[in-house]
């Protein structure tokens, strides 16, 4: 019930004893949300514990998660590389295993290193590792195979590789910065007036370029409105419209070209993240390139980053070389969502919730999970695995400060 159907721990004691009134289902008694929330951890370090190395080869998706008070967490999915290929569609949740949880306040490569080779010993050594384009998480994959003498191939996301080159294509150019001021005012004036379902797509603080498409289908659409209205209605919504975008039409050019960049990348990224890299999708997403100038920077790096995961393909002489990772942030945002129902949102021991989000669960798996560990396994693994959160500290903090209590008559 927590994972398929995202009910909150507090409900489920409640949910059990209606059907039990309801449908006479002969519950002696429901248990308190403290024992469903523990024997969820149970079956995460079950799985975790579950972990052995397979004969199939199979790739590492990697990736930190997000920051949870002062923590971060590493976090190893295992993926068979024949997924992509028997699917013919991306990958899921539940074609994934989570193998290693690692968490730390303190990041860098050597820690990453020690992290994976502790993981890979118990899983065994991937034939690849997909990753973001994260320096950390790069120098922390080259320390390990120097350290351990193995070779694996570095695979870099497909969705962040072209977020930086989109980036480095338009970041510094004053059409682009125009162009960005332009929309964001626009957002501000129509958010609080009847146009409000015209407003453009926000674009995200951090890896807003991976999204940038949006602006460019949007900007798009509002180009054909101005085009294609009749002129002369005063007071309509599109006079209207061309009033908080009042220097629009002077970016036409540059709207155009926007366009069909992010159009285009955004087809290839389609492709490549639910058909993975192969020869024909190479030779797609090559034809998609061509369109693009033979200046153009996004041209460039994404044809040099197809050139060399191709190589890597046909190296490791798989069918399919599943080239995005964008399935472990899916994962970090369904824990997010469950994590969120606590008062205090922390990287806490929560975290062996995570394994449970994988996979296809059944009720021999579960059964078998909770025979790996035990309630005081659970309790020592999350001391000795969970650094102090930021909550801990701050009830030490009081705890070793607190002087006499304000209802103490000797205070005065």
């Amino acid at each position: 019930m927590v994972v398929l159907t995202g009910v909150s721990y507090r409900s489920i004691p409640k949910i059990l004893t209606y059907f039990n009134d309801k449908f006479l289902l002969g519950f002696s008694s429901t248990p308190h949300f403290t024992s469903i929330i523990n024997w969820s951890l149970r079956v995460g370090l079950g799985l975790l514990y579950m972990v052995k190395p397979i004969v199939k080869p199979w790739v590492a998706i990697i990736d930190h998660s997000i920051n949870f008070g002062n923590l971060k967490a590493l976090i190893v999915l295992r993926v068979p590389i024949e997924v992509l290929a028997l699917k013919k569609e991306a990958m899921q949740l539940s074609d994934c295993e989570c193998i290693g949880i690692k968490i730390s306040d303190k990041v860098n490569g050597e820690s990453v290193a020690l992290d994976l080779k502790d993981i890979f010993k118990k899983a065994g050594n991937p034939t690849a590792i997909i990753k973001d384009c994260d320096s950390t998480l790069k120098k922390g994959c080259q320390i390990f195979m120097e350290k351990t003498n193995v070779d694996i191939q570095l695979v870099d996301d497909i969705g962040h590789v072209t977020g930086s080159a989109l980036k480095s294509q338009f970041e510094n150019t004053p059409r682009f910065k125009q162009f960005t001021h332009l929309t964001t005012e626009a957002a501000n004036k129509l958010r609080q007036i009847d146009l409000a379902f015209v407003i453009p797509p926000k674009l995200r603080t951090k890896g807003r370029f991976q999204s940038i498409s949006n602006l460019g289908n949007w900007s798009k659409k509002i180009l054909e409105a101005f085009e294609t209205a009749v002129l002369g209605q005063n007071g309509s919504q599109i006079e209207k419209l061309k009033k908080i975008l009042p220097s629009f039409m002077r970016l036409k050019a540059f709207i155009r070209s926007f366009f069909q960049v992010t159009d285009i990348t955004s087809q290839i990224m389609e492709i490549l993240k639910s058909k993975g890299l192969n020869k024909a999708t190479y030779m797609q997403s090559i034809k998609l390139l061509n369109e693009l100038s033979k200046y153009s920077k996004i041209r460039k790096k994404l044809t040099a980053w197809l050139d060399k995961h191709l190589k890597i393909q046909e190296k490791i002489k798989c069918d399919t070389l599943p080239v995005s990772s964008d399935i472990i942030e899916s994962l970090f945002a369904i824990y997010k969502r469950v994590n969120e129902r606590n008062p205090h949102s922390e990287m806490n021991r929560s975290t062996l919730l995570i394994p449970v989000l994988c996979g296809n669960l059944n009720e021999s798996i579960i059964n078998q999970a909770l025979s790996y560990a035990s309630h005081q396994e659970m309790v020592d693994w999350v001391k000795l695995n969970i650094p102090e959160t930021m909550v801990q500290k701050r009830m030490r903090f009081f705890d070793q400060n607190s002087g006499q209590k304000w209802g103490d008559k000797k205070l005065a």
